[in-house]
């Protein structure tokens, strides 16, 4: 019996949400046998079993996280980049500004988010259609 791959779309918000979610990524690409380039290396089979929860498939046989990453400014974003998976994220999944709200709810909800609500609707929007069958969002951020 085929059961349907269920999949999600991971966010990944701010500062502390981008430094949760490259340690989630880490984890999760180990488990499956994921190398830093998207290659499978791995050692069972079950662990392609369901690697499309997480990861879409790209051309020469390459996984690539479902993910969306987003900030109001560029620093987290390229400590990701340069990070140990850098390269596994789609480049335009990448979703930041350029000054930040420096920790003033007020100025990144009205001003500096209010800027990248439609870029990010736009990444989110491409991610979710991309699936055959959406089980839902993740998201890692902070409160506070």
């Amino acid at each position: 019996m085929s059961r349907t791959v269920r999949e999600i779309v991971h966010l990944q918000t701010g500062q502390c949400g981008n430094q949760i979610g490259a340690k989630f990524w880490e984890v999760v690409s180990e488990e499956h046998g994921i190398q830093a380039d998207g290659s499978y290396k791995g050692t069972s089979d079950i662990q392609l079993e369901r690697i499309n929860v997480y990861y879409n498939e790209a051309a020469a046989g390459k996984y690539v996280p479902r993910a969306v990453l987003i900030d109001l400014e560029p620093g987290t974003m390229d400590s990701i980049r340069g990070g140990p998976l850098g390269s596994l994220f789609r480049p335009d999944n990448f979703v930041f500004g350029q000054s930040g709200a420096g920790n003033n709810w007020a100025k990144g909800h009205y001003t500096e988010g209010a800027e990248l609500v439609d870029s990010v609707l736009d990444v989110v929007r491409r991610e979710a259609e991309a699936t055959d069958c959406l089980q839902g969002f993740q998201i890692t951020h902070s409160l506070g």
